[in-house]
């Protein structure tokens, strides 16, 4: 099934490539990604951005400065912490967007317009469900977002957490992230 699925979407990838190209000839696949990925999470920081797109944060930092000089995202000082950086799309992305969504939606009506109806409500019944099991899957897979912690290093109350009990003979192993 999912190599007859990766066949079949060959023409939907080459909707979605084509209209890339025709309208986004400003910016890199990788940048019309973060585009997305801050259009979906309005006021997103770096570091999560980074992770979104499984980059190196230094990586994520430099495509964010091509797309600040480009006129794609603002920065912006984070409301909780003023060392955070949040990311807004400009009002030139938002149009960017807009236009290739309006290219690739004008090439799939004529695509669908060509199918029975039969197999248009079937093909959209499928993508929905597709839609909500890959959201659903990413989901449990998230990493969780670590807890703020005071900058002296002790947890709200002011404690430090009990020190962690090894069973004898399993000495502590070092581990890194």
């Amino acid at each position: 099934m999912a190599a007859a699925l990766d066949v079949a979407a060959g023409s939907l990838l080459t909707v979605w490539e084509a209209a890339r190209e025709r309208t986004t000839s400003r910016v890199s696949g990788a940048q019309l990604r973060a585009v997305m990925v801050v259009e979906q999470h309005d006021g997103i920081n770096l570091r999560r951005l980074a992770s979104r797109l499984d980059m190196l944060l230094s990586s994520a930092s430099r495509l964010c400065d091509r797309l600040v000089a480009a006129g794609m995202l603002e920065r912006e000082p984070g409301r909780l912490d003023r060392r955070e950086i949040a990311l807004h799309l400009t009002p030139e992305a938002r149009r960017l967007l807009a236009e290739l969504r309006g290219d690739r939606r004008t090439q799939l009506a004529r695509i669908l317009s060509g199918m029975t109806p039969e197999g248009r409500e079937a093909l959209l019944r499928g993508m929905r469900e597709f839609d909500e099991t890959a959201h659903r899957q990413e989901a449990e897979s998230a990493p969780v977002e670590p807890v703020p912690v005071r900058p002296d290093g002790l947890g709200d109350g002011g404690s430090l957490p009990a020190p962690r009990e090894w069973p004898a003979g399993d000495p502590p192993v070092a581990r890194t992230a």
